[in-house]
């Protein structure tokens, strides 16, 4: 059996987990956090590599990790994670907590309960919990455990000057590039509600900034938020299979559609360009080709796909379902890698974007095939990757982007 590199073994970790003896806990207690929304709430690790480090959220306390066949030792030299069938061993890092997570704004805030890394970028979650969580009867999301998170983990509401003191902190300390904003739905619009924080981040920060809202059928509040500057855009819609989509996700059926997450991610992919949004699905619980085709489709879109390995957590609606096999989802991640490059879909190419809890489309370029034209979309990116710099630090210059 060939040693996994780090992008397989970040995949499998996702599909299996990992267990931390009760000896090891003390050291890597502090890379426990509970994180946004519904799919990553585990172990901050980071994986050597010989060309590229992969930053990877191991789920440890989900039911299925407690058979898993990875295990975490201590050593002298530091951190192993040991492969029980084998043998193979990989050297591991927990990264220490930023310290700016026991920091308080001016306003007395935790800064750990306004935004948290995952991975080498800031998080943050605005507005109040999703209104999918508190309909009578709820509506929510059969996987997601944001409602038992806004609020307990994490501060209910931010307020904006709190999330600029703490996107500050972040990027001096621990050099952020890019600050991801997120929200459930609700009755009022969240691209009003994120458009403060956008233009707070871009004039007192500096920083490159993600959205990720329910879609809007008015397509031009994209376009202003485009015009103050927003970077990328993702929308979750989830599955592809549009019975899965009703069965899984009845409050996004009920009032947003599938149709509107469609219009909204082709809209935003038409007017950024190529590789600058995405269409963010599940894997491991519809049908493998519905997975194929959400890839075919994302891409072909001029957009990358986001695929989340289906992770059953702890309070979801899904926590006793068994998550997907690591072989059938290294078929699907080699297959978005090739998808990538037959629709000419340029990825990694923002600095110091490192993802946690999902395999990105620049981890995935090593399961991509062994071919001339492969080769040449790596070579591509990588090159690509280096001319873009300068454009990069114009985008992350304090400014003002003027109102939504």
């Amino acid at each position: 059996m060939a040693r996994k590199n780090g992008c397989e073994l970040k995949i499998d970790l996702m599909c299996s987990g990992l267990r931390v003896p009760a000896l090891v806990t003390p050291a890597v207690s502090t890379g426990m956090r509970r994180t946004r929304a519904g799919l990553g709430s585990g172990l901050e690790l980071i994986v050597r590599g010989r060309s590229r480090d992969t930053h990877v959220n191991a789920p440890v306390t989900e039911r299925f990790a407690r058979s898993s066949p990875y295990r975490l030792e201590e050593r002298e030299d530091g951190l192993v994670i040991f492969d029980d069938r084998d043998g193979a061993r990989f050297t591991v890092e927990v990264p220490p907590p930023p310290a700016w997570y026991g920091s308080t704004t001016s306003r007395g805030t935790t800064m750990s309960r306004l935004g948290v890394m995952q991975g080498t970028y800031l998080a943050v979650y605005v507005g109040k919990v999703c209104s999918f969580w508190t309909m009578e009867p709820p509506k929510r999301c059969a996987f997601c455990t944001t409602g038992l998170n806004v609020g307990n983990a994490e501060e209910a509401e931010k307020a904006v000057e709190d999330i600029v003191e703490t996107a500050t902190a972040a990027k001096r300390e621990n050099g952020v590039t890019f600050v991801h904003f997120n929200s459930g739905f609700h009755s009022d619009s969240g691209v009003e509600l994120v458009a403060p924080y956008v233009r707070a981040i871009k004039r007192g920060v500096g920083a490159l900034v993600g959205v990720q809202l329910a879609p809007d059928p008015d397509l031009s509040k994209y376009d202003r938020l485009i015009d103050m500057g927003v970077e990328h855009f993702s929308f979750c819609y989830e599955f592809h299979d549009p019975d899965f989509f009703r069965k899984y996700l009845p409050g996004k059926d009920a009032h947003a559609t599938q149709k509107r997450f469609f219009d909204a991610m082709e809209h935003t992919a038409r007017r950024l360009g190529k590789g600058r949004v995405s269409g963010e699905i599940i894997a491991g619980i519809e049908p493998l080709e519905d997975t194929l085709r959400a890839i075919d489709y994302i891409t072909s879109a001029g957009a990358f796909p986001t695929i989340c390995i289906f992770r059953p957590l702890s309070g979801s609606d899904l926590e006793g379902r068994q998550p997907p096999s690591y072989a059938d989802m290294r078929a699907v991640f080699a297959y978005a890698a090739e998808a990538l490059r037959k629709n000419g879909v340029p990825v990694g190419l923002a600095p110091n974007l490192e993802v946690s809890i999902v395999p990105t489309p620049a981890d995935i370029l090593d399961l991509g095939p062994d071919t001339p034209e492969f080769r040449l979309f790596v070579l591509k990116n990588r090159l690509m990757k280096r001319a873009a710099w300068p454009y990069f630090r114009w985008r992350m210059r304090r400014h003002d982007p003027g109102a939504f």
